[in-house]
């Protein structure tokens, strides 16, 4: 069995500028999941044509649409790049200048050329969940992110809520609050078995 060795972290796309090169559908697609994810991300989109609807979407959060080529230049400042053009050979140059200069990039639909992928989220108040297929199947992923949008209570922001507030109550050094957490939330799991 292959195995995936992504390793996962949740970003503050606030804290972050992200590009994301290109214009069209899958732009809008990226631009999308982001902000529905992170709708304080700081993103700038470079193009020389931009959809309809990736206009409207931009208004809606904290995007700059710039209407040109791709050029190096816009990598200045830039943490993530996603390029997302019908140009390979725009891709691979977004590709060899991002990791000439150390940024991260994705380009999209091409793993070999995927510093990280952008998998599947669910999201309930402050749980988060990510979901990877390691660039294997996004279909895959997204019907993933349906069985736990259903399974996953929608009062579990509550639960989290109330173990935050219980555990700045609790005295001791940081094992024995770990302990008394893990303790306190195993019934959780328990009550949840068939």
């Amino acid at each position: 069995m292959e195995r995936n060795n992504l390793y996962p972290i949740f970003l503050k796309a606030k804290h972050l500028n992200i590009l994301i090169v290109g214009g069209g559908y899958v732009a809008e697609e990226k631009l999308t999941f982001l902000l529905k994810s992170s709708p304080d991300a700081s993103v700038t989109m470079v193009s020389p044509l931009f959809r309809e609807d990736t206009l409207a979407l931009s208004k809606k959060g904290d995007v700059t649409l710039i209407q040109d080529d791709y050029k190096k230049r816009y990598l200045k400042g830039k943490h993530i790049v996603i390029a997302t053009t019908n140009v390979p050979e725009v891709n691979m140059k977004v590709y060899k200048h991002c990791r000439k200069r150390s940024i991260l990039v994705n380009v999209a639909d091409n793993p070999p050329y995927c510093d990280f992928y952008m998998g599947g989220i669910v999201t309930k108040g402050n749980v988060k969940l990510g979901i990877s297929t390691n660039g294997k199947s996004p279909t895959t992923a997204k019907r993933l992110r349906q069985f736990f949008e259903d399974v996953i209570p929608d009062n579990v922001d509550d639960l989290v809520k109330n173990l935050n507030t219980y555990r700045k109550t609790i005295k001791g050094d940081f094992e024995h609050k770990v302990e008394t957490l893990n303790e306190f939330t195993k019934g959780l799991i328990e009550k949840q078995k068939p």
